[in-house]
């Protein structure tokens, strides 16, 4: 069971220019107080077949974390233009948005981002130089979602009474649990958030 679950991510100017930062909320849930910060960064991918090509925009810490639901806003710089190959710069990227605990990332939710000129004649006939001062960009509201199990170093609270009638089970083992020579366990699935 995931101590943290995110609810929404709403990017507060999309789209955009490709050279302007990008910011948005980010809205989580917490079951359990956290002693120690989460980290969340921002990784933009240009080209997905060559990782050293990945920029970190940004990363933040937000903790401790209080019990309930939780938000914050977050902006991180444009990636930088001389690190993107001139093949890789129109056409669609992707961003993603990590959250990791102590070190151990629990959810990664990515993004497409496609990227084009903001007028119908260099889209048509782009110049040889990019522009990028012309250029916008617009990412996707479809995210998709991968949660990773992870060793939290706090229980969520154990409710003390059962509803009347609730049937009983066997207890679940929390990520905490989980022999430590394992491989990590995903859960990847496509979601709206």
């Amino acid at each position: 069971m995931s101590i943290v679950t995110i609810r929404n991510v709403e990017f507060l100017n999309n789209p955009a220019r490709f050279l302007d930062p990008y910011h948005f909320r980010v809205t989580f849930e917490c079951v359990a107080p956290l002693p120690d910060d989460l980290e969340w960064r921002l990784i933009y991918v240009s080209s997905p077949d060559n990782e050293e090509l990945d920029q970190e925009l940004d990363d933040c810490l937000v903790g401790p974390v209080p019990v309930g639901v939780n938000s914050f806003e977050f902006e991180g710089s444009a990636p930088s233009p001389s690190k993107i190959p001139p093949e890789d710069v129109l056409g669609v990227a992707a961003l993603i948005l990590t959250g990791s605990y102590k070190e151990q990332e629990f959810v990664r939710v990515g993004y497409y981002q496609n990227t084009e000129y903001d007028n119908e004649e260099m889209k048509e006939n782009p110049p040889k130089q990019i522009a990028f001062e012309k250029l916008v960009r617009d990412i996707s509201t479809k995210p998709r979602v991968t949660r990773f199990q992870i060793k939290w170093d706090v229980s969520p609270p154990q409710h003390a009474n059962a509803a009347a009638g609730a049937a009983t089970s066997a207890p679940v083992p929390s990520a905490n649990e989980l022999d430590t020579g394992e491989e990590d366990k995903t859960n990847d699935v496509a979601m709206q958030i």
